[in-house]
């Protein structure tokens, strides 16, 4: 479960979760994280920490983000940030457990 009061800068971090083992595993999957990235994975942090993590689906959180970085340009901007993947790729580096349905990467795909 999601604790509320992670320093930092991610107040809902899991408690498990290591912004330097984040920083290593991007590395290891070809990504050098910038304020960009940090930015949504506080978002899905955030959003796992605010719903019943095991009980919302994949469009939900697709929607949510897409709402929430509509200023960048929306889930478009996300998967040039996360081409693994905005949720899969996203959840796997904020510690999460990724909704069912996350893992395939057409889902949401802007191809």
């Amino acid at each position: 479960m999601p604790t509320l009061d992670r320093s930092g800068g991610f107040p809902f971090a899991p408690e498990n979760w290591d912004q330097e083992e984040a920083r290593k595993l991007a590395s290891r999957e070809g990504l050098e994280l910038n304020e960009d990235h940090w930015d949504e994975l506080r978002a899905l942090q955030e959003y796992c920490a605010r719903h019943d993590c095991n009980k919302y689906s994949v469009r939900e959180l697709h929607d949510a983000l897409d709402e929430k970085f509509h200023d960048r340009g929306g889930y478009r901007f996300l998967y040039r940030l996360f081409p693994g993947g905005p949720i899969a790729q996203g959840c796997k580096l904020a510690g999460l457990e990724p909704p069912a349905g996350a893992i395939d990467k057409g889902f949401g795909s802007v191809v």
